[in-house]
């Protein structure tokens, strides 16, 4: 890993008789994209705060570049934190509020003009300088809190879930920007957020939290492609779970059916055991009809269609199997096929999966 940029040893937070903060340790390296994600309540955004000042541990260490932070005021540390909010001065103009920070810490006045000038063109609003936050729209006001808080040029930019309140399109859209500006001025973006693919789409890597704890934490394809656990399998995308026997020869039964497994290393024979397999890895097929979509080195079953979710771009199918489990299959539109083409609620189906993608849960 490149030189780290934050250190979270042991750290554990407690309001009162409540642990927000469970033994959390983490590290983070210089110029990383690292998103904090989890549903509302595990923790995160008082991680957050604590690594801002705004909150201080109950017990563990907070180190930035090294230094340990918990007893430092959050105006001394080399961080900066812009929130959903953004918290904009309305009496100010963007170009004002800006330079609003610079000026608290008695910069030049040539410097002002020039850093300020920086951060606008960074964020694309040099055109907006002289514009009151309320004739902006809701991504313009998001890029002024992110000028604002790179133009002191912090070593860490801590973001709290700042495109929460934008619509789904210009969220998506902020993403792309707010990405290229990371890689641009190449400092440490800290980011929290609830949404599994903002997270998936940004970020270098990912620590997933739940009840106070990291679940899990590594790179964007690991996290999605091999989760350890029921949380992190079900919270990041749609997982089928199944319920299974290890059988020898590194297979599972689930009700009459073995299916070879990979990583079973570690189950015994006997053992119940848990695997996911992803909805767009699900191939459905007419039964007695030649492959379309079933490969030949696919495990298959038959089940049958129990709903069907018009998507646009492909089907969204519930499969009823024979053994009374349930998998949800993502079938995309291709240009062979319409999305409202085939399949009835009813209609007995042949279904299949690589082996491959089936993920064993701890």
């Amino acid at each position: 890993m490149a030189e780290e940029a934050i250190r979270i040893e042991n750290v554990t937070k407690r309001f009162g008789d409540f642990t927000a903060v469970d033994d959390v340790d983490l590290s983070i390296a210089q110029g990383e994209f690292f998103s904090l994600l989890g549903p509302s309540g595990c923790g995160k955004t008082t991680t957050l705060r604590m690594l801002a000042g705004f909150e201080v541990p109950t017990a563990g260490r907070i180190l930035l570049e090294g230094d340990p932070v918990e007893d430092v005021p959050p105006h001394q540390r080399n961080v900066n934190m812009v929130f959903q909010s953004y918290a904009l001065f309305e009496h100010l103009d963007v170009q004002g509020n800006v330079a609003f920070g610079l000026k608290r810490k008695k910069v030049a006045k040539d410097e002002i003009v020039t850093r300020v000038a920086e951060a606008l063109e960074l964020v694309d609003l040099s055109s907006r300088a002289a514009a009151r936050p309320n004739e902006l729209s809701g991504g313009q006001r998001q890029r002024v809190a992110l000028a604002r808080a790179l133009v002191n040029r912090p070593r860490v930019l801590l973001l709290d879930e700042p495109l929460g309140a934008l619509d789904l399109k210009l969220r998506r859209q902020m993403q792309i920007e707010l990405k290229a500006i990371q890689r641009e001025v190449g400092i440490t973006f800290v980011y929290v957020t609830h949404d599994q693919e903002e997270a998936l789409s940004m970020s270098d890597r990912i620590a997933v939290m739940s009840d106070g704890r990291v679940a899990q934490c590594g790179p964007p394809e690991e996290i999605y492609e091999h989760p350890r656990e029921e949380f992190v399998a079900g919270f990041i995308g749609v997982s089928n779970l199944l319920e299974g026997k290890v059988e020898p020869g590194g297979k599972v039964r689930i009700g009459d059916d073995c299916l070879p497994v990979p990583g079973l290393d570690g189950a015994g024979n006997g053992d119940t055991i848990q695997i996911a397999v992803r909805p767009e890895k699900v191939a459905v097929d007419e039964i007695g009809a030649d492959a379309y979509a079933i490969e030949p080195d696919m495990f298959t079953v038959e089940g049958e269609i129990e709903s069907k979710v018009y998507l646009g771009v492909g089907n969204q199918l519930t499969l009823k199997l024979g053994n009374g489990s349930r998998l949800v299959a993502l079938e995309q539109a291709t240009y062979r096929m319409r999305a409202d083409e085939q399949w009835e609620v009813g209609q007995k189906v042949k279904v299949g999966w690589h082996p491959e993608h089936c993920m064993v849960l701890s």
